[in-house]
């Protein structure tokens, strides 16, 4: 993939101009790396350094609206103490480029999933204090008034925690429709689908959920443990915040382990996960009585979303190797998920 294609550099100065951003010249461009599908590329105006945000080059049916769903919550993140890069301008026109798109402020930290400096690197103070300033940025998430998004978003989030299990469960079966997929072979799918149904909380609260949220899709400060920005907000929509909480810690790195997978070292000063309820339940004020329901779900829901790159693999659209792995993830995750609903109290 060539810059060009990634970004027509013309139209995004004529573009910048129209909205006031910045004089001169483009330069610096430099496509970023993720793990996700869509496209950035950090450039250089007037000084000040910019990341353009787009969708694939081939684009996805909700492509676009998912580019204008990030810039919506990127907006009502705006002035709130939630870590975010700022929105700088946004185009929801397609016609503009043939996909819409927006530029933010770029960021300056680090990804623990690819890099870990100095000196964070060798103090399990800094480290710790990481892993609760991770917390703390979800609580804030979970703080911001939903409506930011508009009530009709709120009001469509109504019955949220009802539909969970039957939305994924659908979702799973969807890969039928894939060629050579062997069926939903993944111990345990079934009994954690029937436990969230049965213990589902009988109260939760409405809040901006992130929907994507560890270790590598957050930045740290270079000069602190403090977060910089959360990052990737295209799965952002509202449900209960909570979710946020149990998804982290669905991917937290297991101490146990010889070495820290999805982490680009091994990171021993990280908090335990008693101490990450603890933190976000004094944060937050929530309650956390419940709470293994929301690591249940996430761990049932990431599973299901992974195994799609297995039956994605089967129907050979995806590497297969990839797919492998990706499904041997996905029953991690279920077994995950039953060894914290045989401890649940929620189990009696």
């Amino acid at each position: 993939m060539s810059d060009r294609e990634m970004l027509d550099v013309g139209t995004l100065t004529s573009w910048l101009d129209s909205k006031g951003v910045g004089t001169g010249p483009i330069t610096d461009t430099v496509p970023l790396t993720g793990g996700t599908q869509n496209i950035l590329v950090r450039f250089v105006r007037d000084g000040r350094e910019y990341v353009f945000r787009r969708p694939p080059l081939h684009k996805r049916s909700n492509s676009d609206e998912t580019m204008r769903r990030e810039a919506r919550i990127l907006t009502a993140l705006g002035g709130t103490d939630v870590p975010h890069p700022r929105l700088v301008a946004a185009c929801d026109d397609p016609d503009v480029m043939g996909f819409t798109f927006f530029v933010m402020d770029a960021i300056s930290g680090f990804t623990a999933t690819t890099d870990v400096p100095e000196p964070h690197a060798s103090s399990v103070e800094l480290q710790h204090a990481m892993g609760l300033a991770m917390v703390d940025a979800a609580a804030a998430l979970g703080r911001v008034d939903p409506t930011a998004l508009g009530q009709a978003q709120v009001d469509r989030a109504d019955g949220w925690i009802g539909r969970q299990v039957g939305r994924w469960r659908k979702q799973l079966d969807s890969y039928h429709e894939l060629d050579g997929w062997p069926g939903p072979d993944l111990d345990g799918v079934d009994e954690l689908g029937a436990w969230l149904d049965e213990h589902r909380p009988a109260e939760w609260s409405k809040g901006i959920i992130h929907g994507d949220f560890h270790f590598g899709n957050v930045m740290f400060r270079h000069e602190s443990p403090e977060v910089a920005a959360v990052v990737d907000w295209e799965l952002a929509t509202i449900g209960d915040p909570l979710l946020d909480l149990g998804h982290l810690l669905a991917t937290w790195p297991d101490p146990n382990e010889p070495r820290t997978k999805g982490l680009a070292r091994r990171l021993d000063g990280l908090p335990s996960r008693a101490e990450l309820i603890a933190r976000y339940g004094e944060t937050s004020g929530r309650d956390m009585t419940g709470f293994d329901w929301y690591q249940v779900l996430a761990c049932y829901r990431l599973a299901i979303i992974l195994e799609g790159t297995h039956a994605r693999a089967c129907a050979g659209k995806v590497d297969e190797e990839l797919g492998k792995r990706f499904h041997s993830v996905s029953q991690a995750l279920l077994d995950q998920a039953r060894a914290l609903v045989s401890t649940s109290p929620q189990a009696v």
